[in-house]
């Protein structure tokens, strides 16, 4: 798999953050520094400025451009990370400037995202994403891409390296598709099957670094990897979770979003963002304690539209109560008198019974239990109650007949009797 070089005991970096036509952002700037961190950059100096509007050729002006390179030269830097996206010839511009590395916003997530994966579909998605801001950028200055590269076991005669290099990276770019196919098919798959059990799918969603881990691990139990750090969730997990006195749902934990979040992480995240287009309800983790929390919103739900998830009911869980002064946990409903939001702390466990009973709620269905006595030759019904309820309990007595205990949504049940005379007159305890 592609991936850039990186130093173990981390990369000495310069990071450049220009303000576009206004104020500079201490918090955008001190998330730039975080994401350049994560991938185990080590900052010198953070170069910041304002300007109307990008310069064609660098980026930034000539003084800001002088001055990174006076860095660059006399501080051994390795790197420079610019917090925006460049266009390839800027990015080339600018290495032949400086005379070393360049990296935009764009390809730092990348690289965070390339550390970060764990599964084998992980990696596939990161693969593509990397190959395909890759590919945008075959033009850099190196003369061995212009050469002409022909004969015996080589390429076919007047193909340059650059075309070769183009070709190569599209045939892995389809052979990553087809496979990332097979994934998705399979989680389709499952989708299903969790759809004809009656089980109900939620979503936690939410910037980077809002705690979605942490509370996935509080209402689970799990021990899914959680840190104080962006990005630290990659591949999707899911847990069933027993509501109080109530029936189940399958949790998803999903990656977090950012700023400027690359649209080639976007596509190639497809499949496992599929689950969140798909959920029964989002909880959409907000960080209390972040003075960004509105500008992290509209971000969340912007990325939401972008996959097709913007109609999927949705619910603020309103996460580190406990960094905030005066913050209680508490749940807030809206006009229509339906739950909006619930303030909690995942990492104290405040708020964590309210939203469990506010889950409760949203999911509430009128469940029947049938104790059903079958004779051998129902085994049809039997396969029908098996597909369409949970089984409480089966016992086969002497003579073959099965005594079955099942629980099941009360509109399954009636939908069953319509269309199917073996469900009449069957024994029926609410």
């Amino acid at each position: 798999m592609f991936e850039f070089d990186r130093p173990k005991s981390g990369e000495r970096t310069v990071l450049v953050h220009m303000a576009m036509g206004k104020p500079i952002d201490d918090e955008e700037v001190q998330e730039f520094y975080e994401l350049a961190t994560s991938a185990g950059a080590l900052p010198i100096e953070i170069i910041s400025g304002n300007r109307s509007q990008p310069d064609v050729r660098l980026f930034v002006g000539k003084g800001k451009a002088e001055e990174i390179k006076e860095l660059v030269d006399n501080e051994d830097v390795g790197l420079v990370i610019f917090d925006h996206n460049l266009s390839p010839s800027q990015e080339r511009n600018l290495e032949s400037y400086l005379e070393c590395r360049v990296l935009d916003r764009s390809g730092l997530i990348l690289d965070i995202f390339a550390q970060r994966a764990r599964s084998f579909e992980g990696k596939l998605q990161v693969e593509l994403a990397q190959l395909r801001h890759l590919s945008t950028r075959l033009v850099r200055g190196w003369t061995h891409l212009e050469r002409q590269k022909g004969g015996i076991g080589l390429r076919g005669p007047g193909e340059t390296q650059l075309e070769t290099d183009r070709r190569l990276l599209h045939v892995r770019i389809l052979q990553i598709k087809k496979r990332l196919e097979k994934v998705a098919s399979q989680r389709s798959q499952g989708r299903r099957a969790r759809g004809r059990a009656e089980i109900p799918t939620v979503s936690v969603v939410g910037y980077t670094n809002a705690g979605k881990s942490t509370l996935f691990n509080k209402l689970t139990d799990s021990d899914v990897y959680a840190e104080d750090q962006l990005f630290a969730t990659l591949d999707p997990t899911m847990r069933r979770l027993d509501l109080p006195d109530s029936g189940s749902v399958v949790l998803a934990d999903t990656v977090g979003f950012v700023s400027r979040l690359p649209h080639e992480l976007i596509t190639a995240f497809k499949s496992t963002l599929q689950e969140t287009v798909e959920a029964d309800l989002l909880l959409h983790v907000v960080d209390d304690a972040s003075h960004l929390r509105q500008q992290c919103i509209a971000e969340v739900d912007k990325v939401l539209e972008d996959i097709g998830a913007g109609e999927v009911p949705q619910i603020k869980v309103y996460n580190k109560i406990d960094l905030v002064d005066n913050e209680t946990a508490r749940i807030e409903l809206d006009s229509e008198g339906q739950v909006h939001s619930v303030w909690l702390s995942a990492k104290t466990g405040e708020g964590i019974d309210e939203l469990l009973q506010v889950l409760k709620g949203f999911f509430h269905h009128e469940y029947v239990k049938l104790d059903i006595h079958l004779s051998a030759g129902q085994g049809r019904l039997r396969a029908l109650l098996h597909q369409n309820s949970e089984i409480l309990g089966e016992e086969v007595d002497e003579s073959g007949h099965w005594n079955v205990s099942v629980k099941m949504l009360k509109r399954t049940f009636d939908e069953l009797q319509k269309k199917d005379e073996e469900f009449l007159g069957l024994a029926l305890e609410v």
